[in-house]
């Protein structure tokens, strides 16, 4: 791998691998594609697979604007078993018997955690109190209390069940943590429970877009270079799913200037997208009052992407 940058731009729907943080994973990609800037779209445990945006060049001004979408997960809790991290990591702390349970009364219990919802973030999260993330304190021994707050769950399903092992398809909202949803189901049933598998299947807009697994990444590489590599990238005109208005020469240039533009009086009011007069995004916007405000523009350098 070169280590050569470029102002590579564009967004990567990685299939993280299992046992990779989501830092190193991204950090490998970006490597791989010889890219200047990068960062992701919410991160996955180690322990976790699936659906990870990375973000190169000027598409990572999207992050922040992603970060709140909808995630879609398949989980398998493990009743019976309390760990340490909430999670197949930890250490098994305490065990106990699950409750047997015909389908329909675990539908009923699974409904109590469907909607807005007070949760515990674990004290094994990247979270920060008092300036440092919660695992470190952990770590250290410290008493960790993290504070509660509330989460959104829009649909909660039992996929299958295997022995004391459920699987769960969950769709929720920013901040929701899963291996919290498995320790609180698992007190709920009076047993205790822990995440023993997590996989999230998309993140909105992405829902019908494929992944790229790390081994295809790095076998393009090696086949077809680094061109090619490139070309997997979704540029941001792709994949912001906001209403996109295409601007004149003129008005492109009133933007990149930092001037207010007069809306259409069709455009409804919320974020957009802004276009240049060849298609290029040109600007993260709102309408507001029936103007356009830009709130991050994007800048073209020279380059690869």
């Amino acid at each position: 791998m070169s280590a050569e940058v470029h102002p590579v731009h564009g967004v990567l729907l990685l299939d993280k691998p299992l046992g990779l943080s989501s830092s190193r994973a991204l950090q490998h990609v970006r490597r791989m594609l010889g890219a200047a800037k990068a960062g992701h779209t919410g991160a996955l445990d180690p322990l976790a697979t699936g659906m990870l945006p990375l973000c190169f060049g000027e598409a990572t001004k999207l992050a922040g604007a992603l970060l709140g979408e909808r995630k879609v997960y398949r989980a398998v809790c493990r009743l019976g078993q309390v760990t340490s991290t909430d999670d197949a990591e930890g250490a098994v702390i305490r065990e106990s018997s699950p409750p047997r349970l015909d389908d329909a009364a675990l539908a009923g219990v699974l409904r109590e955690f469907v909607g807005c919802i007070d949760q515990v973030p674990p004290i094994y999260s990247a979270l920060k109190q008092q300036g440092q993330p919660l695992y470190r304190r952990a770590r250290r021994g410290e008493a960790v209390q993290a504070p509660s707050r509330q989460v959104e769950v829009h649909a909660l399903r039992l996929l299958g069940r295997d022995d004391d092992d459920l699987t769960l398809e969950v769709e929720c909202g920013a901040g929701f943590y899963v291996r919290a949803l498995a320790r609180d189901l698992g007190e709920r049933l009076g047993c205790g429970g822990h995440l023993a598998a997590l996989r999230r299947l998309w993140v909105a807009p992405f829902q019908e877009r494929p992944m790229i697994g790390m081994d295809t990444l790095e076998q393009t590489l090696r086949r077809d270079g680094v061109a090619a590599l490139r070309a997997q990238l979704r540029p941001i005109e792709d994949v912001m799913p906001w209403p996109r208005w295409t601007l004149s020469a003129a008005d492109s240039l009133s933007i990149r200037q930092g001037r207010t533009l007069v809306a259409p009086p069709q455009a409804a009011p919320g974020p957009c997208l802004l276009l240049d007069a060849d298609g290029r995004a040109l600007a993260m916007a709102e309408v507001l009052a029936g103007q356009f405000r830009v709130r991050r523009g994007f800048h073209w350098g020279q380059g690869p992407g």
